[in-house]
């Protein structure tokens, strides 16, 4: 693939330097756009959910607002090992995302940023997050975050993405292991309230990922990934999300022996709320209705945050905690 312009070249006007010093605007505007194109590569967005659940955890962790140069370095490290994830997939999946709509303004496809710089982007980040974490953090919470990238590369991108529906059932155990590089950084282990925020993240994909799927159902299809909504009806999509909907909020309450009244009111309310949208959605498919698969999408989005706000709010307040029924 070819090079921006700004990273392969310049035309004779803009590649002398003003008498000033400054760089010509032309050239600060094509750096701008080379660096704008790597760091579309590690997709942002993702990583802003995926920080939103890596700070409640490890407030819960510790039961109290924890050091915030901690809290930093952590995030820190998380974002270059969830950006080398994203990376090293863009990379992978670069035919794909050609003839899918919803992808096709990736760096990749554009050739905004050559195959070979992407690949080494990628693999530089990960060997990046790895030291910012075993220097600043602890070493369980570096090798956590490269187990991470591995999964997320040869177990979902190469081994079930274009193979199984199943795809983001077990694929998405990546997306859940922020919860548990949080924890660690506090504590330095692994516990089983760390394993229940994982597994509300697990319970929690399938229904955002598949109501994304089915608004996308022709790209995916296009593409040749056997997403759910591709290779099943919009019938059992929809039961399916009600179904992983249900665990889901049925999984929050497992954390409440660690928080209070506090938090247990909210995943509960906010349970009941997405509930409610995943209901509405099966029964409009059910009578045939046309569907709004993007909101559910987007609420999925708000659940969890609302979800994990609480756990970190409950966990700084520090009300006495429910404890155990026995």
């Amino acid at each position: 693939m070819s090079l921006v312009n700004a990273a392969h070249g310049r035309s004779d006007d803009t590649s002398a330097v003003h008498p000033t010093g400054e760089r010509p605007h032309g050239e600060r505007r094509s750096l701008r756009r080379v660096v704008g194109a790597y760091a579309a590569l590690a997709k942002p967005r993702v990583i802003e959910l995926l920080l939103v659940t890596t700070i409640p955890a490890m407030f819960l962790a510790g039961r109290q607002i924890p050091s915030p140069w901690l809290v930093l370095a952590t995030l820190v490290g998380g974002t270059m090992a969830a950006g080398s994830a994203n990376a090293l997939n863009c990379v992978i999946d670069a035919d794909i995302d050609k003839v899918m709509n919803r992808t096709k303004r990736r760096p990749l496809v554009k050739d905004s940023v050559p195959r070979r710089g992407a690949l080494i982007f990628g693999l530089v980040l990960g060997v990046a997050s790895a030291a910012v974490l075993y220097l600043t953090v602890n070493l369980l919470s570096a090798i956590l975050a490269v187990a991470t990238i591995l999964f997320y590369i040869f177990v979902y991108t190469l081994g079930l993405k274009r193979r199984t529906s199943q795809n983001v059932v077990w694929g998405g155990a990546a997306g859940c292991m922020p919860v548990v590089i949080g924890w660690a950084a506090v504590t330095g282990t692994v516990q089983w309230p760390a394993f229940v925020m994982f597994g509300v993240i697990f319970f929690w994909t399938p229904p955002h990922t598949w109501a994304l799927g089915m608004k996308y159902r022709d790209d995916y299809e296009r593409a040749g990934v056997p997403m759910l909504p591709v290779v099943a009806t919009a019938q059992h999509v929809a039961r399916q999300i009600v179904i992983y909907s249900w665990v889901m909020v049925a999984w929050t309450l497992l954390l409440l022996p660690v928080t209070s009244w506090l938090y247990g009111t909210f995943a509960i309310l906010a349970g009941g709320w997405f509930l409610f949208y995943a209901h509405s959605l099966q029964a409009a498919v059910r009578r045939g209705e046309e569907t709004k698969p993007m909101a559910l999408f987007h609420r999925s989005n708000t659940y969890l945050m609302i979800v994990f706000v609480a756990l970190a709010v409950d966990s700084a307040i520090g009300l006495p905690t429910l404890g155990l029924p026995f």
